[in-house]
Formats: structure tokens, C-alpha cells, sequence
């Protein structure tokens, strides 16, 4: 690992949280007339999963920042006037399309690879471009079935060919319709001035570490590196000429870079409360954000039942720029069930009971239940709050 140049400034924790929350969105005044698409460009990439508990995780990414803008909307503003594409980031990520031309780099390595998980017969990869190329914008279903009838990962030809050209960069994923990819052609669906994989890698992986230090505001090497999923020698290669600085934090023990922008001036301003969805890039990575904000958070879907602590997708509190406990949320009908609250202190009780009552409206839920607090004497103090 590259040793990193004097420091050039020195933050103190307090200094450090402050400012990878303003760069995050959560810290002074957001800006309602970029909307959706402003907090897009604003950090580079939304995470999408799969799970859906109040809603899916690239609509809490928006909601957490803005407030209650309308579902309808933020798909709207992803997925409109080709503005924005899906594409491996820090995992399957919605992005800005104007960064299409920053992932030459990860297109030209998957071409590379000499062979995938799945088999492909001669002719079925061309097969799925043509009918793409025929047809419009299609499902892996409408191509010709996503699933052979096994396991997960056992899928059909055109799934295994169509996935493939979308690595490559032939295709490209420009909506969900029913948590399905809806497919076009990259030569459609991306604008003219930005369909190009001129940029050799250097300066692909210069423009990453670049933006992911610009959305973190300050961050370690494994931080930055991570965003975008990058390679730590590859942050080792560009980041003297990313613009980012080096800086010294107090209490990490590792070297940091930060924004020079972040430290033009004094982060300042309203501090939201609010539930982040656990695929949230402010606590993306958990070594990170037990670093700045002292608290560890780990996504429990994937854990067995048995073996939960918190719930199976509990999601952190933020508020006051500190993170104060978690909730884990269900619905059922019009009432929004906090099957397991988890507090720091007495302190996070009205926060809470806001940030459960706000997402309650925000999702159409008319009322708020609690069934476990695990501090019981915190318990009936929460039920009268959301009262």
C-alpha cells in the first residue's frame, strides 16, 4: 500500500462526522428543487436490493434526504429521459447516466473474463441483441423465460445471454418493472455524447475515487475505495491525481483523504431525523460507521432467525447527526408495526416515534404499533410519543 503524503489538514471526529453528513445530504437545508435526480448526482449511486419492507431501498435512499416525496416520483426521476442507468457499483446500483463513460474501465474487464457461472451454446448471446434490437426494451421473461425451473442462479439461456451483454455494455438495465430488469439496447437508451468506452482505465478509476470522495466528504482508503468497489491498488494509482487531499482525523488510525471543497467551509445547518434503509451509503461500509458514529450495524435478513438481535431489516435512526437506535419495520394493512425497537438512550425516544410516524405517512400507514422495545422502561414512554 502506497505510504500517503503529509496531511495537509486536520479534522478533529466531530469535524469528520459533520462533513461526511453534509456530503451524504443529511446536514443543512436539501435541495428540493434537484429533487430525486439532485440527490442521484449528489452521491454517485443507489444501492437497489431486492428486499421490501416499507418500500424498496433506492426509495428510502431519496425519502431519507428530501422527506415524503411521492413513490411514483422517485421512479420517475430514475428511470425518465434516459437519465439514469443500472450497473455493478458498490453492488447493482441505480447511477448517473453522464458516469456511463467512467465504467469503460469494469465493462472492458468483464469482457476480458474468459469464461462466466453459465454455459452460453453458440449463437444465443446474438440471439437476445437481435431480438432486443427487433423488439424494444424487454424482460429476461419476454426474451424467453429468466429461471430454467432449478435454483436460483439456474438460468435460462436468454437470462445467461442477456445479463452477459449487459456487463459488457451492449445492453443496458433502464427500468425495473416489477423488481424485473426491462433491457434496451445501450446503443437506445444511452444519450449519443456519453456512449463511448474512450476512456482508458487510469482515468475511469481517477474519476471514481474522485466522486466517491466528493460523496463521502472524508474517508479512508478502504472507505473510498469501496464505493464504487474498487481495488485497493487501483485507489493507490489515482489518488494523488483524484483532487482529493490527505488529512489527518482524530482517532483513526489509518490516513484519510477528504474533498477540498468539504474543507473550504464549516459544515453547518438542519440536521435531519430520519430511518436509513441499512443499503444506505452513509453506513454502507460497517467499519466506517462504527468509526464515525460509534455504532454497529450489521443487516440481519440473511441471519437466521434464531440469531437476530435487532430484526430482519432493522434500520438505523439518524438524528442530530448522531445514530440513536434502530427499528425493525413491517406493515400490516394501514399500520406500521415496529416489531423491534432498539434505543441508545432515553434521549432517542421522540426522535424515534417522529421518524416512525413520518415514514407511517410517507407509505399510506395510518397508525404505528410497537410490540418490543429492548429496554422495557422505554417502552411506554415511546407509545405515548407516537400518541
Amino acid at each position: 500500500m502506497n505510504t500517503a503524503p503529509p496531511a495537509v489538514a486536520e479534522l478533529s471526529a466531530d469535524e469528520a462526522r459533520r462533513v461526511a453528513l453534509r456530503a451524504q445530504g443529511f446536514l443543512g437545508a436539501p435541495d428540493r428543487r434537484a429533487g430525486v435526480r439532485g440527490v442521484l448526482r449528489h452521491l454517485g449511486a443507489v444501492q437497489l436490493d431486492t428486499i421490501s419492507v416499507l418500500a424498496r431501498s433506492h426509495e428510502l435512499i431519496p425519502y431519507a434526504r428530501l422527506g415524503a416525496v411521492g413513490r411514483k416520483t422517485v421512479e420517475d426521476a430514475y428511470w425518465s429521459e434516459s437519465h439514469a442507468f443500472e450497473y455493478w457499483s458498490h453492488a447493482a446500483c441505480i447511477l448517473p447516466v453522464e458516469e456511463w463513460p467512467h465504467f469503460a474501465f469494469r465493462r472492458r474487464a468483464y469482457r476480458a473474463r474468459p469464461q462466466w457461472y453459465h454455459d452460453l451454446p453458440d449463437g444465443a448471446y446474438g440471439k437476445v441483441v437481435d431480438q432486443l434490437r427487433a423488439e424494444g426494451p424487454l424482460t429476461a421473461t419476454e426474451l424467453g423465460g429468466a429461471k430454467n425451473g432449478g435454483l436460483w442462479w439456474d438460468w435460462s439461456e436468454a437470462k445467461v445471454a442477456v445479463e452477459r451483454a449487459l456487463m459488457y455494455g451492449e445492453v443496458v438495465c433502464t427500468e425495473r418493472r416489477g423488481w424485473k430488469r426491462v433491457y434496451d439496447l445501450a446503443e437506445r437508451a444511452i444519450p449519443d455524447a456519453v456512449l463511448h468506452d474512450d476512456l482508458d482505465d487510469r482515468e475511469c478509476l481517477r474519476r471514481l475515487v474522485r466522486l466517491a470522495g466528493q460523496s463521502l466528504g472524508v474517508g479512508t482508503r478502504a472507505d473510498i475505495a469501496d464505493y464504487h468497489r474498487l481495488k485497493g491498488e487501483q485507489f493507490d494509482a489515482v489518488v494523488a491525481d483524484s483532487g482529493l487531499v490527505p488529512v489527518r482525523v482524530e482517532g483513526w488510525d489509518k490516513p484519510a483523504w477528504a474533498d477540498p471543497d468539504a474543507l473550504a467551509t464549516e459544515p453547518r445547518g438542519r440536521h435531519r431525523t430520519t430511518l436509513l434503509s441499512p443499503f444506505d451509503s452513509l453506513i454502507w461500509e460497517r467499519a466506517r460507521t462504527e468509526r464515525i458514529f460509534g455504532f454497529t450495524h450489521r443487516l440481519e435478513a440473511y441471519v437466521p432467525k434464531a440469531k437476530r438481535v435487532h430484526g430482519y431489516f432493522a434500520m438505523p435512526l439518524l438524528s442530530g447527526g448522531r445514530l440513536l437506535g434502530r427499528v425493525d419495520p413491517a406493515r400490516e394493512g394501514t399500520t406500521l408495526v415496529a416489531r423491534q425497537v432498539s434505543l441508545e438512550s432515553p434521549n432517542a425516544v421522540r426522535p424515534m416515534a417522529q421518524a416512525l410516524l413520518e415514514a407511517a405517512e410517507w407509505v399510506g400507514c395510518d397508525a404505528v404499533r410497537v410490540e418490543r422495545v429492548d429496554r422495557p422502561e422505554l417502552a411506554a414512554p415511546l407509545v405515548a410519543a407516537l400518541g
